[in-house]
């Protein structure tokens, strides 16, 4: 649907706010209150949203993203009447269904059937219209052998599957969506990626809540991006796309060649690229070997550490991610000393278009548990070849194109 044929206003939402009280000292058991009975219980204020307006057209595919935190669940919760605003206004034309999380609402100890018929009613289905559309939700579910066992006995992609074939039968004006995409194997997966372009065609009104940019990008006409419960960008998905890659990386490591990145127990001294004869370089020639250099410094006496690191292109998708290489102190001693020099080197190869490419760089301990992360610990460009080139990578592949005769004309 062209962004002109969509006209009238679906959700119109004006001066939202929305704030939590979260306890400063908490207790968990009556024994503490028993023990304690005069300790304070202080809060302090969390404001999920601050007065954030904005308008979505009907048969509008939107989207909504930002980091954890942001206040992007808090906005979809109160969309569908789960929370209670503290001020603001929100306004809907035509019927909404909520899907803020697939599977909530279904009873274990009752069979597939008998919930399929209860969430139908819930959503504003009669029992009639929700019986004579069973046969399609366990079809697309793919579950006919198993519609009369309780969901108890379901598995928890079973349980996901039903839910989001339930899901696509509602007779919703609006739906209320949050990070359902990738459900089932990938059979289903492309199953439910058809059922969305079918609602987008058929002039339903979407939110979407996710952190996938891909998606964003390929079925939203339009996504908003919020932090710190603002509205920092609405508009074109892609530059919500870059806008939120962006935002990610200022709240990252600033680290980069030659700087210096600490944690508790090991800190990253330095990381670049070398060319053949070992000297650095900034930048790397299509189809030329990515040879990549760090260097690390043990700060306590500890277990031995796994370096491994994601290589990711400008808009923040991971192409690649190593394996962990493992570093001791010495040979059968799994134990680091401080001031150790542990120092990681790699060759990759090199089918990346030209652009502009990052790498993170991460050591977990042996035992278990991270013990440093850095983003964007190195910024490199690959250089050459085709410029106009389309996708992520510079396949090599053979391809023949014929005409065959026709048959003579009569």
């Amino acid at each position: 649907m062209a962004a002109d044929e969509i006209t009238a206003a679906a959700i119109e939402v004006q001066d939202l706010h929305k704030s939590f009280r979260i306890p400063t000292n908490r207790v968990d058991s009556l024994k503490e209150r028993v023990v304690h009975p005069f300790a304070a219980r202080g809060h302090r204020e969390l404001r999920a949203l601050d007065g954030i307006s904005f308008e979505i057209r009907q048969g509008e595919f939107f989207g909504i993203v930002g980091r954890n935190g942001s206040g992007k669940s808090t906005l979809l919760k109160l969309l569908a009447s789960i929370y209670r605003a503290d001020a603001g206004t929100i306004r809907m034309a035509g019927r909404l269904a909520p899907f803020i999380e697939l599977g909530v609402g279904f009873n274990p100890d009752l069979t597939a059937r008998e919930n399929v018929v209860l969430n139908g009613v819930m959503m504003g289905l009669t029992p009639q219209e929700t019986r004579g559309r069973l046969d399609a939700v366990v079809s697309f579910a793919e579950l006919e052998d198993f519609v009369d066992l309780k969901l108890k006995n379901y598995s928890s992609g079973m349980l996901v599957r039903l839910a989001f074939s339930l899901m696509l039968e509602v007779d919703a004006d609006i739906l209320l969506i949050d990070e359902v995409l990738a459900v089932g194997d990938a059979a289903f997966q492309q199953k439910c990626a058809d059922a969305f372009y079918e609602m987008k065609k058929a002039g339903k009104t979407i939110i979407l809540v996710t952190h996938e940019m891909a998606t964003v990008e390929e079925y939203c006409h339009r996504a908003m991006l919020i932090d710190g419960g603002h509205i920092q960008y609405i508009g074109d998905p892609a530059e919500v796309g870059r806008r939120y890659t962006r935002l990610n990386f200022e709240r990252g490591s600033e680290a980069g060649p030659g700087a210096t990145s600490e944690g508790d127990e090991v800190r990253l001294l330095d990381a670049w690229l070398e060319d053949g004869s070992g000297e650095r370089v900034s930048n790397v020639e299509q189809g030329a070997p990515i040879r990549l250099r760090a260097e690390f410094e043990a700060l306590c006496q500890g277990p031995g550490v796994a370096v491994g690191f994601v290589l990711a292109n400008a808009e923040g998708f991971a192409i690649f991610q190593s394996g962990a290489e493992t570093a001791f102190s010495r040979e059968g001693v799994h134990e680091l000393d401080p001031g150790q020099r542990i120092r990681f080197e790699a060759e990759i190869e090199n089918p990346l278009r030209a652009g502009r490419y990052f790498v993170h760089c991460g050591v977990n301990r042996v035992r278990g548990g991270v013990a440093l992360y850095v983003q964007d610990a190195l910024e490199f460009i690959v250089f050459g070849g085709d410029q106009h080139s389309q996708g992520v990578l510079l396949l090599p592949y053979e391809a023949r194109v014929t005409v065959e005769p026709g048959e003579e004309p009569r």
